[in-house]
């Protein structure tokens, strides 16, 4: 029986529909590959904002490292353990973290993000601008409480730094969704998060060669304040950065509702109590935070067991750490959403326990302890940068202030504790002890969130 053309145009489209599927699928493959590192570097707005992260950070860590060298300079004595006078130091940056940082969020959730952002970078500037002035202060050799005027400023301007360091953070983590389209947010935080650990490990190593640097150029030139200089030029750098940023952040992104500073913090708890994927995620990421804290301390050491290596090298260590972050990060951007951010995070844990057990004992090939730090980094971004999207992608624009304000509050002392205890720990248990108890952290942290949030 002879087919009518009419019969033939329709078979011919029942035969085709594979053509239009594949069409489907190049244009999601070109969507697909349009995401990734590249779609948020194009945006302007987050290139911006990450710029700014960039000198910020930076200027943070080495922040540290220059009153580390004014101390070593200018106070200690002689023969003088510098440990005491460190030590003061670190409290001081440590006490606005744990005071302020829930506070400084709730003010950012209420005032303009780009105003908190420029501000709190141009008056980190001026306060280490004004370090010279305090330390001319100590040559009439007052003394108060048995340390110097000039000292006691110091800890006054190291006081007030990292409390505008309180305000900045929160703000720079709730700006980001406002300039990212939620599909790029992983992306974003992929770059924000590598970035952010980068800066931890990578910003204390360089910043001791960078102001000897800067020091050796100051002298030439018969200028002794070129290390004040660049810290501060780095904050001031990154906050008229920030002047050209277009927040896009309107009315409705703001707390319009005027409460006691406390009820919101209240109310930031109450969310993270309700919203168990966010907290399980701010459990993650405390956890993440006391391994890299407690991993910039134990490299010293292993790096001083390593045969060919010296302690002061130890920056090798952390460095490699840095590059597995970005692989790691590369391998997440473009794996898009193909795997739930509870699994990656879950294996993610697990690869860091391994690289850690790895670790502990590498302590004879220099080989083996950069291929397990770099690992340790992979692993590590399959921890942080999910977790840093869930929680951003999950909470409402008006509650990011406060919940970011308590993921630094959290996240600061989850920094600080093993500062202070894993060289204690390491004196008392020995290094490879310290590193299977730092690989049992990570598989109790990842196994116990995960379990949390699949129930």
């Amino acid at each position: 029986m002879p087919v009518s053309d009419t019969e033939k145009e329709e078979q011919s489209k029942l035969k085709s529909p594979s053509l239009n599927s594949i069409k489907i699928e190049i244009k999601s493959e070109k969507t697909q590959l349009g995401t990734g590192f590249m779609s948020v570097l194009k945006n302007l707005s987050f290139l911006i904002l990450w710029l700014g992260q960039v000198f910020s950070q930076l200027a943070d860590k080495i922040y540290l490292v220059l009153i580390i060298a004014i101390i070593s300079s200018h106070f200690k004595t002689e023969g003088e353990s510098i440990s005491r006078w460190v030590s003061l130091v670190m409290i001081s940056f440590t006490i606005p973290a744990v005071l302020f940082g829930s506070l400084a969020g709730v003010y950012v959730d209420r005032w303009s993000k780009k105003v908190v952002l420029v501000t709190s970078n141009l008056l980190r500037g001026i306060l280490v601008f004004t370090i010279p002035f305090c330390l001319l202060s100590n040559n009439n050799k007052q003394e108060f409480l048995h340390l110097p005027w000039g000292f006691w400023l110091i800890l006054l301007i190291t006081f007030l730094v990292s409390t505008a360091t309180q305000f900045f953070s929160p703000a720079e983590q709730a700006t980001i969704p406002l300039i990212v389209k939620k599909k790029d947010l992983l992306a974003a935080n992929s770059v924000y998060t590598t970035t952010m650990m980068a800066m931890l490990i990578i910003g204390f190593a360089i910043g001791d060669p960078i102001l000897e640097l800067v020091g050796n150029w100051g002298e030439k030139f018969n200028f002794n304040y070129g290390q004040e200089l660049l810290v501060g030029m780095s904050y001031g750098i990154a906050g008229l950065i920030l002047i050209i940023l277009n927040t896009k952040e309107k009315e409705k992104d703001k707390q319009t509702e005027e409460k006691h500073p406390l009820e919101d913090i209240k109310e930031g708890l109450r969310y993270l109590q309700k919203n168990h994927r966010v907290r399980n995620a701010l459990y993650q990421l405390v956890i993440l935070f006391s391994i890299f804290a407690a991993l910039a301390v134990l490299a010293v050491r292993l790096a001083e067991t390593i045969p060919g290596m010296e302690a002061s090298q130890f920056g090798y260590l952390l460095a490699s750490t840095g590059v597995g972050m970005a692989i790691g990060a590369t391998i997440i951007t473009h794996q898009d959403t193909k795997i739930s951010h509870t699994k990656l995070s879950f294996w993610g844990s697990m690869g860091m326990s391994g690289a850690l057990m790895g670790l502990s004992i590498s302590t004879n090939s220099l080989f083996f302890a950069l291929i397990m730090t770099v690992i340790l980094g992979i692993f590590a971004a399959f921890v942080g940068i999910p977790m840093q999207t869930t929680i951003q992608g999950e909470t409402p624009p008006d509650m990011r202030g406060k919940v970011f304000g308590l993921q630094n509050n959290a996240v600061n002392i989850a920094l600080s504790l093993p500062l202070a205890l894993a060289g204690i720990a390491e004196t008392y248990f020995g290094l490879r002890i310290v590193f299977f108890m730092l690989a049992l952290l990570a598989i109790g942290g990842g196994t116990l969130t995960s379990f949390i949030t699949g129930k």
